[in-house]
């Protein structure tokens, strides 16, 4: 079966290999940083849900290494986390491309720039029906990785009073009518 899917499909994610993290090294080109809070919920999606996609690496046959294209990250949280060290067994998911290091800096820049942002609009939509299943502030902060000025902004976005109807607001403010 694997000859088969080498032979019908030509894409490196039909060939992922299990590559033991000491055999590979960051790429000296990568401009992407993440700061510390998406760091963060990147380990809790590792943690949460396991090694969801394979880290791109080009084979280094001289010295016997992998070296990083994309998902430098994905790496430093197994070189960080003993937790995830230990249930990986020290083993990260790689697929090999093969291109000259023109093409592989430009395919890390691709990599980086196609993952893109989160439209306002479906955020708030979605935090609106996880308020409404009856999902803690809480659980929404730590779940989904905000921090509680991105919920209090999302939730106010909405305009739907049931997303405060648990909250206790002070009377500092109050307005005459006339």
């Amino acid at each position: 079966m694997k000859e088969i899917i080498k032979s019908q499909y030509k894409s490196p994610v039909y060939n992922v290999q299990a590559v033991p993290i000491e055999k590979i090294q960051a790429n000296s080109y990568n401009p992407n940083a993440v700061a510390p809070p998406e760091m963060k919920l990147l380990y809790q999606s590792i943690k949460e849900d396991g090694y969801t996609m394979p880290i791109v690496c080009y084979y280094l046959a001289d010295i016997d290494r992998y070296e990083i294209v994309d998902g430098y990250h994905r790496y430093t949280i197994m070189k960080t986390h003993k937790d995830i060290y230990d249930r990986e067994n020290g083993l990260l998911p790689v697929v090999i491309i093969d291109k000259d290091i023109s093409n592989r800096m430009a395919s890390t820049i691709r990599h980086n720039r196609a993952r893109g942002a989160h439209s306002i609009e479906l955020m708030t939509h979605i935090v609106a029906e996880l308020t409404q299943s009856g999902m803690s502030d809480a659980w929404i902060l730590k779940n989904i990785g905000m921090d509680a000025d991105e919920l209090l902004r999302l939730k106010q976005i909405t305009g739907l009073r049931e997303i405060f109807s648990n909250k206790e607001f002070s009377n500092s403010l109050e307005f005459k009518q006339e």
